[in-house]
């Protein structure tokens, strides 16, 4: 395989030696998305500083109420309050579906300790629950997929700017109405855990395979790290409390290798209590704008060869799941 950003498995037994690393401030920029078409060339300057500078951002006025933000909550409290048999019956297949302890990250060797039920909208034939069992559950859910691919869509139109693309140039790339579309809502469940000496992690140090990431966070229910690539040897790490209604972002690989390396893949983790503490259960939600399986990959500059998105994302996910892709 190519080798085209971080290696995890090179940086893998230095991230267990140094596992927790060192907590440090770090200038996480917040950028208001409101006024957008008014304001595009200002926002598009602010995210692009931002993202070259850590990879890591916040946005507010993004256009998704904080009841639809709390009702997505909710429905997935309900799905993994199911019994597992119930949520079995949805097994994740080509990452779409339940999945219970499944991905492996190559920055521990360990499972993360958590379940996650994936939407990825032309794959679900088979993977929903009935209204019988979860009432409006897919309506709502898809609504709320929906919302985060607008907001994703503006954001990457911002870049195409920075790039040189066409403004619409991610938007058609994101295709939902395509059978080839692999954008995922991922819904999160972090175990109730209690620390001990090399205990398993919620979630090692990874970076997304996709181009962007909108994640919303609960209030109450911290723990998300993160660490630009260039510090990972150091291990210095940045928590992100969570707050109301703000959707956190991080450019992922795809962008990445798209941007011929001028947008850094971010690393993050969900951390875990220290030895002798114990923290509660922690939801989360994650969109992950992944260009749809047909689209050639090819920075304006060229710097790698054309790749599929389908082979590349193909790629990464069968390095970090258990043969499930």
């Amino acid at each position: 395989m190519e080798k085209t950003t971080y290696d995890m498995h090179e940086l893998a037994k230095e991230s267990r030696m140094g596992a927790r690393g060192v907590e440090a401030a770090r200038d996480v920029r917040i950028i208001d998305l409101s006024d957008f078409d008014q304001r595009k060339a200002e926002i598009a300057d602010q995210l692009w500083q931002a993202a070259t500078e850590i990879g890591f951002f916040q946005v507010s006025g993004h256009g998704i109420p904080l009841d639809d933000i709390n009702a997505a909550f909710a429905n997935a409290e309900r799905f993994f309050a199911l019994p597992q048999s119930d949520k079995g019956r949805h097994p994740l297949s080509r990452n779409a579906g339940w999945e219970y302890r499944a991905q492996i990250r190559p920055s521990t060797g360990k499972p993360d300790q958590k379940e996650s039920y994936q939407v990825t909208r032309p794959r679900m034939e088979g993977l929903w629950p009935d209204d019988a069992t979860l009432p409006g559950f897919q309506h709502d859910v898809l609504k709320f997929e929906r919302q985060c691919w607008e907001v994703g869509m503006r954001l990457l139109s911002c870049f195409a700017l920075k790039l040189g693309f066409p403004d619409d140039f991610f938007a058609k790339a994101h295709e939902p109405s395509r059978e080839t579309y692999q954008s995922t809502l991922r819904m999160l469940h972090y175990f109730a855990i209690s620390g001990e000496p090399d205990g398993p992690w919620r979630a090692g140090a990874h970076t997304d395979f996709d181009c962007l990431t909108l994640l919303f966070q609960r209030d109450g229910q911290g723990g998300l790290q993160v660490c630009p690539g260039k510090e990972m040897e150091e291990q210095i790490w940045t928590p992100i409390a969570p707050l109301e209604g703000l959707i956190n972002c991080n450019i992922g690989d795809m962008l990445m290798r798209w941007s011929d390396d001028k947008l850094p893949s971010n690393f993050h983790r969900v951390s875990n209590p220290l030895p002798g503490e114990s923290v509660p259960a922690r939801y989360s939600l994650a969109f992950f704008c992944q260009a749809n399986e047909d689209v050639i990959i090819e920075g304006p500059e060229k710097k790698y060869p054309p790749i599929s998105a389908k082979d590349y994302l193909a790629q990464r996910i069968s390095a970090n799941f258990s043969g499930k892709y």
